[in-house]
């Protein structure tokens, strides 16, 4: 009987072939190297290996990319022609339902699969993953919450359970444990780039702009390899520690460096690449026209059919480059879908087309509408839409524009309340000064 490291049973695998498998499920754990083409090894060897197909179409169905969405589907296709044992079936639901549009079921499917199987590492990992894409904080935590008492220190991943279990204390509000919780992932593995985000994301939520440039520069040389599939996005968090402190020149040439350079065509980097320029713009830094590149890229995924976090990323894009053509057919696309009852379709209509009405209403100086726009859709946690820290792009654009809409008590009350959240933020005092003078400059010191 042949098991992965954490004891399941592998149907259909060699010794061989798991040694590839459990190489490529440690790859994907912290974001290092190519789990893909370790998986591919696997298959190559036991094309019978059904945990090999499984992992792979978790990976391509949780990128969140058109044509990444139809290989899951392919492979989903081959893997139901393979002998699979109660476990690996579990995974293939979750995967018919993710692949539906189904975010939620997808996610619970495998709340109940680690029920049953709490050592199952792919499924947790991937299960938080899920939770992540549609914003579930309590899940976040949750799920790894309830099999962390099943595990031990000397378990192969360990380290990778407490570093998600970081993130999702953070997502919840728990920055104490959450800190504590993710530096205890390093020390057991530094190079865990998740776990180092999970202390980013809370440095960035307290307001700890100096200790994040801190925790970032001293612990680079773990998170920026060429081999990290996370290191945009941990530039990304750099660069917001350096907005925080209107080091705006300094975010700049990070994006010049590490962000936009050779730009990337995965849609985490350009979801990350999109939220930094629309920041800069804010604040009436001149991007010149770096918008180019990252709107290119996004052509090959930003359809309005997709997933609707993505489409708005793009939206931005899209306005920065002067291609209102592309932001249009995204709004016709959503306008005019018909609701196939998934829950795709319904963050598409409840949710998607009023932020990216808000932020076109920004874009051409339409204060009143984006407000109307934005004042609603800011509350999409528990829907879709990654974490706090993405989600904030919403509310500094809902305050900006109420600022410079001369909207002077929607204003101050938008400033007061990210001031309450973050009280010594020079941006947030930024807001505030502005606010109560009425101004519409962005520049106005606090």
């Amino acid at each position: 009987m042949i098991t992965d490291k954490q004891g399941n049973i592998l149907s259909g695998a060699s010794a061989n072939s798991t040694e590839l498998f459990d190489r490529s499920v440690a790859a994907f754990n912290i974001y290092r190297g190519d789990p893909v083409a370790l998986l591919d090894e696997a298959i190559e060897l036991t094309p019978e290996c059904a945990m090999a197909h499984i992992t792979k179409a978790h990976l391509y169905a949780l990128a969140t990319e058109p044509d990444a969405t139809a290989e899951a589907k392919q492979i989903v296709h081959t893997a139901k022609t393979l002998g699979m044992n109660d476990r690996e079936k579990s995974h293939i639901n979750a995967l018919d339902l993710l692949l539906a549009g189904e975010w939620t079921a997808a996610a619970l499917a495998l709340d109940h699969h680690n029920n049953t199987y709490p050592h199952d590492l792919v499924a947790l990992q991937c299960g938080h993953l899920m939770d992540f894409y549609r914003a579930n904080g309590r899940n976040l935590r949750d799920r790894i919450a309830r099999v962390l008492p099943k595990w031990s220190s000397d378990m192969p991943g360990y380290s990778v359970l407490l570093g998600m279990h970081a993130f999702g204390l953070e997502e919840t509000g728990d920055y104490v444990r959450a800190e504590d919780m993710g530096r205890k992932a390093i020390d057991l593995q530094p190079l865990d780039c998740w776990a180092h985000h999970a202390v980013a994301h809370v440095m960035e939520m307290q307001g700890r702009a100096e200790d994040g440039i801190g925790w970032m520069i001293a612990r680079e040389p773990h998170w920026t390899g060429d081999d990290n599939f996370f290191k945009v996005h941990n530039w990304w968090h750099r660069s917001l520690f350096h907005l925080e402190l209107e080091q705006n020149d300094e975010a700049l040439r990070l994006y010049d460096t590490e962000i936009g350079q050779d730009q990337s065509a995965v849609a985490l980097d350009l979801v990350d690449a999109s939220a930094l320029l629309w920041r800069l713009h804010l604040i009436d830094h001149d991007v010149g026209n770096r918008w180019q590149s990252v709107a290119a890229a996004w052509d090959a995924h930003a359809d309005g059919k997709g997933y609707p976090f993505n489409d708005w990323h793009a939206v931005m894009a899209y306005l920065g480059a002067g291609r209102q053509d592309r932001v249009e057919k995204i709004l016709t696309n959503y306008r005019n879908s018909t609701d196939d009852g998934s829950e795709v379709s319904k963050w598409g209509k409840q949710t998607v087309i009023s932020l990216v009405e808000g932020f076109v209403a920004f874009w051409q100086a339409d204060y009143e509408t984006a407000v109307d726009r934005l004042h609603s859709a800011r509350f999409i946690s528990n829907t879709f839409g990654g974490s706090h820290a993405q989600r904030d792009i919403i509310d500094w654009t809902l305050t900006e524009a109420a600022i410079r809409g001369q909207m002077k008590g929607v204003s101050e009350s938008l400033a007061n309340e990210r001031i309450e959240l973050k009280p010594h933020s020079p941006v947030n005092r930024n807001f505030l000064a502005r606010a109560k003078s009425a101004s519409g400059n962005a520049n106005v010191a606090a």
